[in-house]
């Protein structure tokens, strides 16, 4: 295929991809005693627990499963935090997030081009749709995805199958836009196109098929995608 025809459909991870972590992320260190090592532990246990429930045919909203790796990882540390006091510090955290600093102008840029850009994420409707609200980006996007709707956590191949059927277009026809190696991978593997934004501590996958664009920042992927034709 000639990685120089435009996708039809670009799909965007949320959450580190266009959102900025960095405030959850300390919310998260501080619910753990201050101890800022512990939070990839807390997110590596939060992704594995998504797939464990999907895996096990089973859903709870990403904002929950966060919650409970963060009691999980906390009672490993001697640290005692309640349901109710852990979904408070997950889903008040994922919900404030700012968009990263360059993340309106890439979106802007690809959307005066004439792409169709399309939210795909791990977080429940609610969430993207006030996570969207909160840092401004509800304009950009002509449909807004949540694997609520199909069950199945990505990088589940169904889950990919799905938004491309949401939007009519092959697997082929799209492309998924994302900061995590194992969602770029997944995308691939299902018969994707993908591009890596290389945010800081994210690395692609080593033994997934080769992804077509890999930049530090989403700027750098539009000024790319808008070369093709």
């Amino acid at each position: 295929m000639d990685t120089k025809i435009r996708p039809k459909v670009l799909f965007f991870d949320v959450n580190e991809t266009l959102l900025d972590l960095t405030k959850m992320k300390q919310q998260v260190g501080d619910a753990l005693g201050g101890n800022q090592d512990l939070l990839p532990l807390w997110f590596t246990t939060m992704l594995q627990y998504s797939l464990v429930v999907s895996a096990s045919g089973r859903y709870e909203p990403f904002g929950h499963i966060g919650a409970a790796a963060l009691q999980m990882v906390a009672a490993n540390n001697n640290i005692i935090i309640s349901e109710e006091e852990a979904r408070k510090v997950i889903l008040s955290g994922l919900r404030g997030l700012p968009a990263h600093p360059e993340v309106k102008e890439a979106l802007t840029q690809l959307k005066q081009a004439g792409f169709t850009l399309v939210s795909l994420t791990n977080s429940s409707n609610e969430g993207v749709k006030k996570q969207f609200e909160s840092a401004g980006l509800t304009e950009y996007f002509d449909e807004r995805l949540s694997i609520e709707d199909v069950g199945k956590f990505k990088p589940f191949t169904d889950t990919y199958n799905w938004a491309a059927n949401k939007l009519n277009v092959k697997p082929e026809e799209c492309m998924l836009i994302a900061a995590h190696g194992w969602d770029v991978a997944g995308a691939l593997w299902a018969g994707w196109r993908a591009a890596f934004v290389s945010r800081p501590g994210q690395q692609i996958f080593p033994l997934a098929p080769k992804t077509e664009i890999e930049e530090s920042d989403l700027k750098a992927i539009a000024n790319i995608l808008t070369t093709y034709k």
